[in-house]
Protein backbone atom coordinates (compact mmCIF):
# COMPACT_ATOMS: atom_id res chain seq x y z
CA UNK A 1 0.00 0.00 0.00
CA UNK A 2 1.38 3.40 -1.02
CA UNK A 3 1.79 6.00 1.72
CA UNK A 4 -0.64 8.84 0.87
CA UNK A 5 2.16 11.37 1.34
CA UNK A 6 4.08 9.83 -1.57
CA UNK A 7 1.15 8.89 -3.80
CA UNK A 8 1.91 10.48 -7.22
CA UNK A 9 -1.82 10.74 -7.91
CA UNK A 10 -2.11 13.30 -5.11
CA UNK A 11 0.81 15.48 -6.18
CA UNK A 12 -1.31 17.71 -8.48
CA UNK A 13 -3.60 18.38 -5.53
CA UNK A 14 -0.64 19.33 -3.33
CA UNK A 15 0.75 21.63 -6.02
CA UNK A 16 -2.59 23.33 -6.65
CA UNK A 17 -3.57 23.67 -2.98
CA UNK A 18 -1.96 27.12 -2.40
CA UNK A 19 -3.24 28.55 -5.69
CA UNK A 20 -6.47 30.40 -6.39
CA UNK A 21 -8.13 28.85 -9.44
CA UNK A 22 -9.79 32.05 -10.68
CA UNK A 23 -6.62 34.16 -10.46
CA UNK A 24 -4.52 31.40 -12.01
CA UNK A 25 -6.95 31.05 -14.92
CA UNK A 26 -6.95 34.78 -15.63
CA UNK A 27 -3.15 35.03 -15.52
CA UNK A 28 -2.76 31.97 -17.77
CA UNK A 29 -5.20 33.45 -20.31
CA UNK A 30 -3.30 36.77 -20.37
CA UNK A 31 0.03 34.97 -20.73
CA UNK A 32 -1.42 32.81 -23.51
CA UNK A 33 -2.56 35.89 -25.40
CA UNK A 34 0.84 37.48 -24.77
CA UNK A 35 2.62 34.43 -26.21
CA UNK A 36 0.55 34.62 -29.39
CA UNK A 37 1.50 38.29 -29.79
CA UNK A 38 5.16 37.59 -28.96
CA UNK A 39 5.36 34.92 -31.69
CA UNK A 40 4.65 37.70 -34.17
CA UNK A 41 6.54 40.53 -32.47
CA UNK A 42 9.78 38.73 -31.54
CA UNK A 43 9.78 34.93 -32.09
CA UNK A 44 13.48 34.63 -31.25
CA UNK A 45 12.69 35.44 -27.61
CA UNK A 46 10.20 32.60 -27.05
CA UNK A 47 12.72 30.31 -25.33
CA UNK A 48 13.68 33.01 -22.85
CA UNK A 49 10.02 33.92 -22.39
CA UNK A 50 9.22 30.30 -21.46
CA UNK A 51 12.05 30.33 -18.91
CA UNK A 52 10.81 33.64 -17.45
CA UNK A 53 7.27 32.27 -17.14
CA UNK A 54 8.55 29.12 -15.43
CA UNK A 55 10.57 31.10 -12.88
CA UNK A 56 7.67 33.52 -12.31
CA UNK A 57 5.24 30.66 -11.64
CA UNK A 58 7.63 29.10 -9.13
CA UNK A 59 7.87 32.46 -7.34
CA UNK A 60 4.07 32.78 -7.44
CA UNK A 61 3.63 29.30 -5.90
CA UNK A 62 6.15 30.05 -3.14
CA UNK A 63 4.44 33.37 -2.34
CA UNK A 64 1.04 31.69 -2.29
CA UNK A 65 2.37 29.18 0.24
CA UNK A 66 3.54 31.85 2.71
CA UNK A 67 0.83 32.89 5.21
CA UNK A 68 0.07 36.62 5.53
CA UNK A 69 1.34 36.57 9.14
CA UNK A 70 4.78 35.61 7.88
CA UNK A 71 4.62 38.36 5.24
CA UNK A 72 3.80 40.87 7.97
CA UNK A 73 6.82 39.77 9.99
CA UNK A 74 9.22 40.47 7.11
CA UNK A 75 7.65 43.80 6.03
CA UNK A 76 9.90 46.08 8.10
CA UNK A 77 13.21 44.22 7.39
CA UNK A 78 12.37 44.09 3.69
CA UNK A 79 11.63 47.82 3.58
CA UNK A 80 14.85 48.70 5.45
CA UNK A 81 16.85 46.42 3.15
CA UNK A 82 15.29 48.05 0.09
CA UNK A 83 16.06 51.59 1.28
CA UNK A 84 19.66 50.64 2.15
CA UNK A 85 20.11 49.10 -1.29
CA UNK A 86 18.70 52.25 -2.92
CA UNK A 87 21.19 54.33 -0.93
CA UNK A 88 23.89 51.94 -2.13
CA UNK A 89 22.76 52.53 -5.70
CA UNK A 90 22.98 56.30 -5.19
CA UNK A 91 26.52 55.99 -3.81
CA UNK A 92 28.06 53.06 -5.69
CA UNK A 93 25.59 52.07 -8.41
CA UNK A 94 26.54 51.26 -12.00
CA UNK A 95 25.66 53.90 -14.58
CA UNK A 96 23.93 52.64 -17.72
CA UNK A 97 22.41 54.87 -20.43
CA UNK A 98 22.74 57.92 -18.21
CA UNK A 99 20.92 56.39 -15.24
CA UNK A 100 22.28 54.93 -12.01
CA UNK A 101 19.82 52.09 -11.30
CA UNK A 102 21.89 48.95 -10.82
CA UNK A 103 23.96 47.71 -7.89
CA UNK A 104 26.77 45.24 -8.44
CA UNK A 105 26.89 42.74 -5.55
CA UNK A 106 29.68 40.62 -7.01
CA UNK A 107 27.80 37.61 -8.31
CA UNK A 108 25.13 39.65 -10.11
CA UNK A 109 23.72 43.09 -10.76
CA UNK A 110 20.42 43.86 -9.05
CA UNK A 111 17.86 46.65 -9.44
CA UNK A 112 16.66 47.43 -5.88
CA UNK A 113 13.85 49.68 -7.13
CA UNK A 114 11.97 46.56 -8.28
CA UNK A 115 11.98 45.28 -4.70
CA UNK A 116 10.20 48.43 -3.52
CA UNK A 117 7.14 47.74 -5.71
CA UNK A 118 6.28 44.92 -3.29
CA UNK A 119 8.01 45.96 -0.06
CA UNK A 120 6.43 49.44 -0.07
CA UNK A 121 2.79 48.30 0.22
CA UNK A 122 3.94 45.56 2.62
CA UNK A 123 5.57 48.14 4.88
CA UNK A 124 2.65 50.56 4.91
CA UNK A 125 0.09 47.80 5.43
CA UNK A 126 2.19 46.58 8.39
CA UNK A 127 2.36 50.11 9.81
CA UNK A 128 -1.40 50.66 9.62
CA UNK A 129 -2.00 47.23 11.13
CA UNK A 130 0.06 48.34 14.15
CA UNK A 131 -1.99 51.53 14.40
CA UNK A 132 -5.38 49.84 13.93
CA UNK A 133 -7.98 51.34 16.23
CA UNK A 134 -5.80 54.33 17.09
CA UNK A 135 -5.27 56.02 13.73
CA UNK A 136 -4.59 59.75 13.74
CA UNK A 137 -3.99 62.23 10.94
CA UNK A 138 -0.30 62.30 11.88
CA UNK A 139 -0.08 58.57 11.12
CA UNK A 140 -0.86 59.33 7.49
CA UNK A 141 1.91 61.94 7.42
CA UNK A 142 4.34 59.41 8.91
CA UNK A 143 3.25 56.85 6.30
CA UNK A 144 3.69 59.46 3.56
CA UNK A 145 7.24 60.13 4.80
CA UNK A 146 7.98 56.38 4.71
CA UNK A 147 6.73 56.40 1.11
CA UNK A 148 8.61 59.51 -0.02
CA UNK A 149 12.03 58.17 1.05
CA UNK A 150 12.24 55.34 -1.55
CA UNK A 151 10.26 57.29 -4.16
CA UNK A 152 12.75 60.17 -3.90
CA UNK A 153 15.74 57.83 -4.14
CA UNK A 154 14.26 56.09 -7.20
CA UNK A 155 13.37 59.38 -8.92
CA UNK A 156 16.95 60.55 -8.29
CA UNK A 157 18.43 57.64 -10.29
CA UNK A 158 16.48 58.79 -12.45
CA UNK A 159 13.72 56.20 -13.02
CA UNK A 160 10.44 58.07 -13.28
CA UNK A 161 8.40 55.03 -14.35
CA UNK A 162 9.33 52.92 -11.33
CA UNK A 163 8.99 55.94 -9.02
CA UNK A 164 5.41 56.42 -10.26
CA UNK A 165 4.58 52.74 -9.65
CA UNK A 166 6.07 52.73 -6.12
CA UNK A 167 4.31 56.00 -5.28
CA UNK A 168 1.03 54.61 -6.60
CA UNK A 169 1.42 51.41 -4.56
CA UNK A 170 1.97 53.43 -1.40
CA UNK A 171 -0.87 55.82 -2.13
CA UNK A 172 -3.32 52.95 -2.57
CA UNK A 173 -2.48 51.69 0.92
CA UNK A 174 -3.02 55.19 2.34
CA UNK A 175 -6.33 55.47 0.49
CA UNK A 176 -7.67 52.11 1.63
CA UNK A 177 -6.51 52.88 5.18
CA UNK A 178 -8.92 55.84 5.25
CA UNK A 179 -6.95 58.84 3.98
CA UNK A 180 -9.35 61.76 4.18
CA UNK A 181 -10.43 63.62 1.04
CA UNK A 182 -9.46 66.85 2.82
CA UNK A 183 -5.84 65.82 2.26
CA UNK A 184 -6.35 64.25 -1.17
CA UNK A 185 -8.28 67.07 -2.85
CA UNK A 186 -5.69 69.88 -2.36
CA UNK A 187 -2.96 67.71 -3.85
CA UNK A 188 -5.26 66.68 -6.72
CA UNK A 189 -6.19 70.32 -7.43
CA UNK A 190 -2.53 71.38 -7.50
CA UNK A 191 -1.69 68.47 -9.81
CA UNK A 192 -4.55 69.25 -12.22
CA UNK A 193 -3.62 72.93 -12.23
CA UNK A 194 0.00 72.05 -12.99
CA UNK A 195 -1.00 69.80 -15.89
CA UNK A 196 -3.33 72.48 -17.27
CA UNK A 197 -0.55 75.06 -17.05
CA UNK A 198 1.86 72.81 -18.96
CA UNK A 199 -0.73 72.21 -21.70
CA UNK A 200 -1.62 75.91 -22.04
CA UNK A 201 1.98 77.17 -21.90
CA UNK A 202 3.51 74.26 -23.80
CA UNK A 203 4.79 76.34 -26.72
CA UNK A 204 6.67 78.64 -24.33
CA UNK A 205 8.07 76.29 -21.71
CA UNK A 206 9.15 73.66 -24.27
CA UNK A 207 11.52 76.05 -25.99
CA UNK A 208 15.25 75.15 -25.89
CA UNK A 209 17.04 76.61 -22.89
CA UNK A 210 13.96 76.67 -20.64
CA UNK A 211 14.71 74.64 -17.52
CA UNK A 212 12.03 72.80 -15.53
CA UNK A 213 12.79 72.75 -11.79
CA UNK A 214 13.22 69.25 -10.40
CA UNK A 215 13.22 67.53 -13.80
CA UNK A 216 15.98 66.26 -16.04
CA UNK A 217 16.25 67.48 -19.60
CA UNK A 218 15.13 64.14 -21.06
CA UNK A 219 12.03 64.16 -18.81
CA UNK A 220 11.14 67.62 -20.08
CA UNK A 221 11.51 66.35 -23.65
CA UNK A 222 9.16 63.43 -22.96
CA UNK A 223 6.41 65.75 -21.74
CA UNK A 224 6.94 68.18 -24.61
CA UNK A 225 6.94 65.32 -27.11
CA UNK A 226 3.60 64.18 -25.68
CA UNK A 227 2.17 67.66 -26.32
CA UNK A 228 3.45 67.75 -29.92
CA UNK A 229 5.11 64.57 -31.27
CA UNK A 230 5.42 66.16 -34.74
CA UNK A 231 7.90 68.73 -33.42
CA UNK A 232 10.62 66.08 -33.82
CA UNK A 233 9.09 63.29 -35.94
CA UNK A 234 12.37 61.49 -36.67
CA UNK A 235 13.81 61.89 -33.18
CA UNK A 236 12.04 62.13 -29.85
CA UNK A 237 8.56 61.91 -31.37
CA UNK A 238 9.28 58.84 -33.50
CA UNK A 239 8.15 56.26 -30.90
CA UNK A 240 4.77 57.86 -30.26
CA UNK A 241 4.04 58.62 -33.92
CA UNK A 242 4.77 55.05 -35.03
CA UNK A 243 2.81 53.47 -32.16
CA UNK A 244 -0.28 55.61 -32.81
CA UNK A 245 -0.07 54.77 -36.52
CA UNK A 246 0.06 51.06 -35.63
CA UNK A 247 -2.91 51.35 -33.26
CA UNK A 248 -5.00 53.37 -35.70
CA UNK A 249 -4.24 51.16 -38.71
CA UNK A 250 -5.48 48.05 -36.89
CA UNK A 251 -9.09 49.14 -37.15
CA UNK A 252 -11.76 46.98 -35.53
CA UNK A 253 -10.48 43.49 -36.33
CA UNK A 254 -6.80 44.20 -37.10
CA UNK A 255 -4.61 43.33 -40.05
CA UNK A 256 -4.26 39.71 -39.00
CA UNK A 257 -1.75 37.80 -36.92
CA UNK A 258 1.76 38.31 -38.26
CA UNK A 259 0.65 40.89 -40.83
CA UNK A 260 1.37 44.10 -38.95
CA UNK A 261 3.31 46.39 -41.28
CA UNK A 262 4.55 48.77 -38.59
CA UNK A 263 5.80 45.77 -36.63
CA UNK A 264 7.45 43.71 -39.34
CA UNK A 265 8.93 46.60 -41.31
CA UNK A 266 10.72 47.72 -38.13
CA UNK A 267 8.93 51.05 -37.81
CA UNK A 268 7.73 50.18 -34.31
CA UNK A 269 10.50 50.44 -31.68
CA UNK A 270 10.62 48.24 -28.55
CA UNK A 271 7.83 46.13 -30.03
CA UNK A 272 8.45 43.22 -27.65
CA UNK A 273 8.54 45.29 -24.43
CA UNK A 274 6.98 48.68 -23.73
CA UNK A 275 5.21 49.04 -27.10
CA UNK A 276 3.82 45.52 -27.45
CA UNK A 277 0.28 46.89 -27.03
CA UNK A 278 0.72 48.64 -30.38
CA UNK A 279 1.63 45.28 -31.96
CA UNK A 280 -1.47 43.69 -30.44
CA UNK A 281 -3.84 46.40 -31.63
CA UNK A 282 -2.33 46.55 -35.13
CA UNK A 283 -2.73 42.82 -35.69
CA UNK A 284 -5.88 42.11 -33.63
CA UNK A 285 -7.50 45.53 -33.77
CA UNK A 286 -9.99 46.99 -31.33
CA UNK A 287 -11.38 43.50 -30.72
CA UNK A 288 -8.02 42.26 -29.41
CA UNK A 289 -7.58 45.32 -27.22
CA UNK A 290 -11.07 44.84 -25.74
CA UNK A 291 -10.34 41.17 -24.96
CA UNK A 292 -7.15 42.12 -23.13
CA UNK A 293 -8.86 44.93 -21.21
CA UNK A 294 -11.66 42.54 -20.17
CA UNK A 295 -9.07 40.09 -18.85
CA UNK A 296 -7.46 42.89 -16.84
CA UNK A 297 -10.88 43.89 -15.48
CA UNK A 298 -11.46 40.28 -14.39
CA UNK A 299 -8.05 40.28 -12.68
CA UNK A 300 -8.79 43.54 -10.87
CA UNK A 301 -12.28 42.48 -9.78
CA UNK A 302 -10.96 39.17 -8.46
CA UNK A 303 -8.22 40.97 -6.55
CA UNK A 304 -10.66 43.47 -5.03
CA UNK A 305 -12.98 40.59 -4.10
CA UNK A 306 -10.10 38.95 -2.24
CA UNK A 307 -9.28 42.27 -0.54
CA UNK A 308 -12.90 42.78 0.55
CA UNK A 309 -12.99 39.35 2.20
CA UNK A 310 -9.57 39.48 3.84
CA UNK A 311 -9.72 38.83 7.62
CA UNK A 312 -7.22 41.47 8.84
CA UNK A 313 -6.49 45.12 8.10
CA UNK A 314 -2.98 44.19 6.94
CA UNK A 315 -4.22 41.67 4.37
CA UNK A 316 -7.03 43.95 3.17
CA UNK A 317 -4.68 46.89 2.59
CA UNK A 318 -2.05 44.70 0.96
CA UNK A 319 -4.52 42.92 -1.35
CA UNK A 320 -6.17 46.18 -2.40
CA UNK A 321 -2.84 47.89 -3.13
CA UNK A 322 -1.44 44.90 -5.07
CA UNK A 323 -4.59 44.73 -7.19
CA UNK A 324 -4.50 48.40 -8.10
CA UNK A 325 -0.80 48.12 -8.97
CA UNK A 326 -1.88 45.84 -11.84
CA UNK A 327 -4.39 48.52 -12.85
CA UNK A 328 -1.69 51.21 -12.76
CA UNK A 329 0.70 49.14 -14.88
CA UNK A 330 -1.96 48.63 -17.56
CA UNK A 331 -3.27 52.21 -17.48
CA UNK A 332 0.15 53.85 -17.74
CA UNK A 333 1.41 51.52 -20.48
CA UNK A 334 -1.71 51.77 -22.65
CA UNK A 335 -1.87 55.53 -22.13
CA UNK A 336 1.82 55.86 -22.99
CA UNK A 337 1.59 53.79 -26.18
CA UNK A 338 -1.60 55.59 -27.26
CA UNK A 339 0.00 59.02 -26.88
CA UNK A 340 -2.13 60.03 -23.88
CA UNK A 341 0.67 59.85 -21.28
CA UNK A 342 4.43 60.52 -21.49
CA UNK A 343 6.77 57.62 -22.26
CA UNK A 344 8.03 56.39 -18.87
CA UNK A 345 9.12 52.81 -19.54
CA UNK A 346 6.31 50.92 -17.75
CA UNK A 347 5.65 47.42 -19.17
CA UNK A 348 2.23 46.01 -20.04
CA UNK A 349 1.50 43.55 -17.19
CA UNK A 350 2.00 39.87 -18.09
CA UNK A 351 2.33 40.80 -21.78
CA UNK A 352 5.56 42.78 -22.22
CA UNK A 353 8.77 40.75 -22.46
CA UNK A 354 10.93 41.05 -19.37
CA UNK A 355 11.83 38.62 -16.62
CA UNK A 356 12.10 41.05 -13.70
CA UNK A 357 8.69 42.64 -14.28
CA UNK A 358 7.01 39.26 -14.80
CA UNK A 359 8.49 37.81 -11.62
CA UNK A 360 7.43 40.92 -9.64
CA UNK A 361 3.88 40.72 -11.00
CA UNK A 362 3.57 36.99 -10.31
CA UNK A 363 4.93 37.58 -6.80
CA UNK A 364 2.05 40.01 -6.28
CA UNK A 365 -0.45 37.47 -7.63
CA UNK A 366 1.00 34.82 -5.32
CA UNK A 367 0.54 37.13 -2.33
CA UNK A 368 -3.11 37.66 -3.31
CA UNK A 369 -3.53 33.88 -3.50
CA UNK A 370 -2.02 33.53 -0.03
CA UNK A 371 -4.50 36.07 1.37
CA UNK A 372 -7.42 34.23 -0.27
CA UNK A 373 -6.22 30.86 1.01
CA UNK A 374 -5.86 32.22 4.53
CA UNK A 375 -9.38 33.71 4.35
CA UNK A 376 -10.77 30.29 3.45
CA UNK A 377 -9.00 28.73 6.42
CA UNK A 378 -10.24 31.41 8.82
CA UNK A 379 -13.77 31.00 7.56
CA UNK A 380 -13.64 27.22 7.77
Amino acid sequence: MIDSRFDPRKWPGYLMAPLDGALLTIVVLILGFATVVMVSASPERLDTLALNVGVAFVVMWIAASIPPQRMMSIALPLYVLGVLLLIGVALFGDVSKGARRWLNIGVARIQPSELMKISMPLMLAWYFQLREGALRVRDFFIAAALLLVPVGLIAKQPDLGTAVLVAAAGFYVLFFAGLTWRLILPVAVVGIAGIAAIVVMGDTICQPGVEWPGMREYQKHRVCTLLDPTSDPLGKGFHIIQSTIAIGSGGVLGKGWGHGTQTHLDFLPERHTDFIFAVLTEEFGLAGAVILVLLYICLIFRGLFIAAGAPTLFSRLLAGALTLIFFTYALVNMGMVSGILPVVGVPLPFVSYGGTALVTLCLGVGMLMSIQRHRRRVGA
